[in-house]
C-alpha cells in the first residue's frame, strides 16, 4: 500500500494510538517483533523490568487498536507492564529510563495524558476502575473504563473487594483484562491460581465441544436431539470444573480464555467485549519473557527484573555482590535449623526477600500468601498464638498495605512476630512508591514495638537473633537494597549502643555526637573523620535498635554540645524526632537528616542522598553548621 510504514520503521512511525490504529492487519507482527526488539536491547542497558513487558506486547497492541486513550481510561494495576504502552503512546526515548530526567519505569501524569495511576503498589486498579467508572456515569460520560490486572494481583483481597461492586452495576461500560501469565514475581499461587490454571488447560475441552457440535447439528433432529442432551452435560461438567462461573456467579459477564499473543484473538475479544455495554471480565493468557530465550528459561522469575544484561545470553554485565538479602537468607536458615517454631512467610516474593533457600530446606515452613500483606502479618499473628515465631519477610514500602494488622492483630496481642523489611530506605530507580521511607515513622506510632537497623552482615545476623528471642512484642528489622558495606566493628559499646568512631578534638572545641543509623553509619563515619582532622571533638554512634528509643542514647547524647541524628527515611516523625524530644530537658540541639515530607522520584541512590543532605558530605556540613551556630551563641 503506498504510504505504508515499511517494516523497519512501523515502531518509530507508531507515536500515538491513532497511528497503531492505522495499520494493516499483516503489519501488526512485525511491530510486535520490533517492539520486542526494542524493549530487549534498551532495557539490557539500563536495567528493569524486561519479562513482564515481553508478555503483554500484542495484549497492549490490541488494547490501543480497540479503544481510545485518553478518552478511554486504561488503568494498569501495578504499572511495571507499561512499558509498551509507552512505547504507544509517544515515548520511545528508553535511554534514560528509570534514571534522573528520563521515563519513569511506572506509569506518569507527568510524562503523558495516557497515564492514570502512578503507584506500583498491587491489587488497587479495579478500585481505580471502580471509580472512574462510577464518576463517568454520574456525569453520562459514554467512554469505556479498562484495568488490566495480572492473576498474581488478583491474590489481593482489594481486588475483590472493588469487583464485588463493580458487578452490582450492570449500566457502566467497564473490560476488565486479566493478564494470566501464572505468575506476579515468581509463579501465582493459592486457590485463584489454581481455578486460573485449570481454566488454561481447558482449551482442548472447549475445542472437542465446538467439533461435537457442528457434527451433532449436521444430522438433522437426532443430532440436535443428541446435541441438547451434551450441552446440558456440559453445563453440569462447567460449574463443576471451569472457573469461569466464579465470575459469572458474581454477575460479570466472561470472555476467555484467549490467546494473548494473537493480535487477531486479542482484538477479537476485546470488540466482543464492548458490544456487551456492561462490566465483563476478559480472560488472557499470555508467557512472561515471550521471544526472549533468556528470560523464557529463567525459572525463577522469567526476567521479572533486571539490572544491566548483556543481550545476547542475559547474563549480568557486572556479578552481583553479596548483599544484605542474601544475609538474611543464610541467616534465617541457620536459625531455622536450631530452632523448628520459626516460620517464614512471604507475600509473592519468595526469593527476591531472601526466604527462596529456607523454603528450598524447609519447604512446610514457609508460606506464601500471594500479593496480600495484610493476610500475612494477620496470619502471623495466629501462628504466633499457637507457639511458633513467625518472620514475615517484604519490601519495605509494602509494610504500608498491613499497618492495621500489625498494630492491631500483632501489637495489640503482643505476639512475638518478626518483620524483615528489605530494600529499606532510598531505593532510586524504581520511584515514589517503591522507596521504602515510611516505616521507621509509622512504626513509631506502634505501642511495644522494637525495630533495628543493622548497619552490617554482622550487626544483621546479631539483631536477627535479637528479634527471634523477642516472644511478647512484634521486631522490624530493616536494611537497605544492595551489596554490603565494609565490616563496621564497634571501638566500644555503651548500654546497647555501639561506639563507631570517637576523636577528643582541641582542647576548646565543641563536641559533636553522630548518631548514625543502619545504613547511614559509614557516612556518618566518614563525616566524623573529616570532622576529627580539623580538630573538632566527635563521636560516632549506631544505637542499632532505633524504637524503642534507648535511654542509654539519651543519657549519652546529653553530654555532648551538639547532636546530629541521621536516618535513611522520612524525617517527620522518625528516629531522629523522638531523639531530639527525649533531649528537650537536656537543651542539646539536635539535626535530624534524612528523608524530606515529599515522594521521591526516581533517580540513583547516591545521589537522591546527596541531594537530600544526608551523605557524608552533608552530614558533615550540618555538623560545622551546629558547631558555627554554638559559636555565635556563646559570643
Amino acid at each position: 500500500m503506498s504510504g505504508a510504514p515499511t517494516t523497519r520503521d512501523l515502531l518509530s512511525r507508531c507515536t500515538a494510538p491513532r497511528e497503531l490504529r492505522r495499520l494493516e492487519r499483516g503489519q501488526l507482527d512485525q511491530l510486535a517483533a520490533q517492539i520486542r526488539a526494542f524493549l530487549i536491547d534498551n532495557v539490557s542497558r539500563t536495567g528493569g523490568h524486561l519479562g513482564p513487558n515481553l508478555g503483554v506486547v500484542e495484549l497492549t497492541i490490541g488494547l490501543h487498536r480497540v479503544f481510545r486513550s485518553p478518552q478511554d481510561t486504561i488503568v494498569f494495576d501495578t504499572g511495571h507492564q507499561s512499558y509498551v504502552h509507552k512505547l504507544l503512546t509517544g515515548r520511545q526515548d528508553f535511554s534514560s529510563l528509570r534514571s534522573p530526567g528520563g521515563l519513569s519505569g511506572y506509569p506518569s501524569r507527568a510524562e503523558s495524558e495516557h497515564d492514570v495511576v502512578e503507584s506500583s503498589h498491587a491489587s488497587s486498579s479495579l478500585a481505580w476502575v471502580d471509580g472512574i467508572s462510577r464518576e463517568k456515569h454520574r456525569r453520562g460520560e459514554r467512554t469505556w473504563t479498562v484495568g488490566v490486572i495480572g492473576d498474581g494481583a488478583l491474590t489481593g483481597g482489594l481486588a475483590w473487594e472493588a469487583l464485588n461492586n463493580i458487578a452490582a452495576s450492570k449500566n457502566r461500560r467497564i473490560v476488565i483484562v486479566v493478564n494470566d501469565n501464572g505468575r506476579s514475581y515468581a509463579p501465582t499461587i493459592g486457590g485463584l491460581a489454581d481455578h486460573l490454571d485449570a481454566l488454561r488447560t481447558s482449551a482442548g475441552y472447549e475445542k472437542a465441544l465446538a467439533w461435537g457440535k457442528q457434527h451433532l447439528l449436521s444430522h438433522g433432529t437426532p443430532g440436535r436431539a443428541a446435541y441438547d442432551a451434551l450441552h446440558g452435560l456440559k453445563s453440569g461438567i462447567k460449574d463443576a470444573l471451569m472457573p469461569q462461573v466464579m465470575f459469572e456467579d458474581l454477575g460479570l459477564k466472561y470472555i476467555g480464555p484467549v490467546n494473548g499473543h494473537d493480535i487477531s484473538s486479542v482484538e477479537t475479544a476485546l470488540r466482543r467485549a464492548r458490544s456487551l455495554e456492561e462490566p465483563v471480565i476478559v480472560h488472557m493468557i499470555t508467557e512472561k519473557g515471550r521471544g526472549y530465550k533468556p528470560a523464557e528459561k529463567d525459572i525463577a522469575d522469567r526476567f521479572h527484573a533486571v539490572g544491566p544484561i548483556h543481550p545476547e545470553t542475559g547474563l549480568p554485565v557486572a556479578p552481583e555482590r553479596f548483599g544484605w538479602t542474601g544475609v538474611f537468607a543464610d541467616e534465617i536458615c541457620a536459625q531455622a535449623r536450631v530452632r523448628d517454631d520459626i516460620v517464614g512467610i512471604t507475600a509473592a516474593m519468595m526469593n527476591p526477600v531472601g526466604l527462596g533457600p529456607m523454603h528450598e530446606a524447609f519447604p512446610g515452613r514457609v508460606v506464601d500468601v500471594g500479593i496480600a500483606e495484610a493476610e500475612a502479618i494477620a496470619s502471623a499473628a495466629g501462628m504466633a498464638y499457637e507457639g511458633a515465631h513467625p518472620v514475615v519477610a517484604l519490601y519495605a514500602t509494602f509494610l504500608n498495605r498491613a499497618f492495621d494488622q500489625l498494630l492491631m492483630d500483632v501489637a495489640l496481642h503482643r505476639a512475638g512476630v518478626t518483620v524483615v523489611l528489605d530494600r529499606a530506605g532510598i531505593t532510586g530507580a524504581d520511584g515514589a512508591s517503591h522507596n521504602g521511607v515510611w516505616d521507621i515513622a509509622m512504626c513509631s506510632l506502634i505501642p511495644g514495638i522494637r525495630l533495628a537497623a543493622p548497619r552490617d552482615e554482622d550487626t544483621l545476623r546479631a539483631e536477627l537473633c535479637d528479634a527471634l528471642d523477642v516472644s511478647d512484642a512484634p521486631t522490624v528489622l530493616r536494611y537497605r537494597k544492595g551489596s554490603l558495606p565494609d565490616p563496621m566493628p564497634a571501638l566500644r559499646t555503651v548500654g546497647g549502643v555501639d561506639v563507631l568512631l570517637d576523636e577528643a578534638g582541641a582542647d576548646s572545641s565543641p563536641r559533636v555526637l553522630i548518631v548514625g543509623t543502619g545504613a547511614c553509619a559509614p557516612d556518618a563515619i566518614e563525616a566524623g573523620r573529616r570532622l576529627a582532622a580539623d580538630g573538632i571533638g566527635v563521636t560516632v554512634v549506631d544505637p542499632r535498635w532505633l524504637l524503642p528509643l534507648s535511654l542509654d542514647l539519651v543519657e549519652m547524647a546529653a553530654g555532648y554540645d551538639a547532636v546530629i541524628s541521621v536516618e535513611d527515611g522520612i524525617v517527620h516523625g522518625g528516629f531522629g524526632w523522638a531523639l531530639r524530644d527525649g533531649l528537650t530537658q537536656a537543651a542539646t540541639p539536635v539535626r535530624c537528616l534524612g528523608v524530606p515530607q515529599i515522594f521521591p522520584e526516581h533517580g540513583e541512590r547516591a545521589q537522591m542522598i546527596a541531594d537530600f543532605g544526608y551523605d557524608a558530605d552533608g552530614i558533615e556540613r550540618a555538623a560545622r553548621d551546629a558547631v558555627s551556630a554554638l559559636g555565635a551563641r556563646d559570643s
